[in-house]
């Protein structure tokens, strides 16, 4: 097996179109390295029991949790704030990473940084941070498909100053999905994003529409090629995400993992999400486990 390699490296990169000298790499990408999860506000069942979340979580060998703090749709900055910490708190313990994630809508750019802030601010019962933090830059409520670029940068650009030393990831669409079809999101601004993080974590999702182990496998080595070159840096830290894990077949799974270690040079890779993994999925993730 080719083990994920763990990328310490400055991310050069350069906003699309502009003339400007690319960004430096703000913070350690590592965190966003090895094998991970997702958890999203609904997923009550892992808020229930955190402390048998966080024992069953590093049993399988994750070492990064990805958990959603709010969408641009909750009523508040941090949904579930006391669960969340408990949670927090608990995985922390058992020696697993944690990171917050947002999704903004690009309606309202002030509820938007807020609640991307919020998770800079966010503290546990124990008086804990986030490991690090990210946006799911995907949604596509807002029909200016321009205004929506330049509000997703701005609050990348609002965020990564807020961070300090915390990593920041940017969660983008599938760059083979805008691909398939560029009317989604036309000219998504890639570039002018990874001037703003220290990794990107797409959802390179197959589901249903690619089937069997050579449509997966070549889907996601498109992805992976595609993301780089849109952000003009071969070396970008990439912390890969397939899925849904339990819409994807044993030949499905096996491309997917297949792809990501012929890849060899991405930090992280993942399945979404922690309810929807199915034990086909977890043998086929296992030998990303440490």
């Amino acid at each position: 097996m080719r083990a994920l390699a763990v990328l310490a490296l400055a991310l050069v990169v350069a906003t699309a179109g502009a003339a400007e000298a690319p960004a430096s790499r703000q913070a350690d990408a590592s965190v966003f390295g090895g094998l991970g999860t997702w958890v999203d506000i609904y997923d009550s069942p892992v808020y229930a029991s955190p402390a048998r979340t966080a024992s069953r979580m590093a049993a399988r060998g994750i070492q990064v949790a990805w958990v959603e703090t709010a969408n641009y749709g909750a009523r508040a900055d941090v949904v579930k704030p006391v669960e969340l910490g408990r949670l927090v708190d608990a995985l922390q313990a058992r020696g697993i990473r944690v990171v917050a994630w947002y999704l903004p809508g690009h309606l309202h750019q002030a509820r938007d940084v807020r609640r991307a802030k919020a998770m800079l601010s966010f503290r546990t019962p124990k008086g804990a941070t986030f490991d690090g933090v990210a946006l799911n830059v995907e949604a596509t409520v807002l029909k200016n498909a321009k205004l929506r670029s330049s509000r997703a940068v701005a609050l990348a650009r609002a965020l990564r100053a807020a961070a300090g030393e915390t990593p920041v990831a940017i969660v983008p669409i599938d760059p083979r999905a805008l691909e398939r079809r560029p009317a989604r999101w036309p000219r998504f601004p890639y570039a002018a994003l990874a001037q703003q993080a220290d990794a990107f974590a797409p959802m390179v999702y197959t589901g249903t529409h690619f089937r069997g182990f050579e449509a997966t496998y070549g889907y996601v080595t498109r992805s992976l090629r595609l993301l780089r070159a849109h952000t003009r840096n071969p070396e970008l830290p990439i912390h890969v995400a397939g899925g849904v894990a339990d819409r994807l077949a044993s030949d499905e799974l096996a491309g997917f993992v297949t792809a990501v270690e012929d890849d060899g040079a991405t930090i992280g890779v993942s399945l979404y999400d922690w309810q929807t993994m199915t034990p086909r999925a977890w043998r086929a993730m296992s030998r990303f486990s440490r």
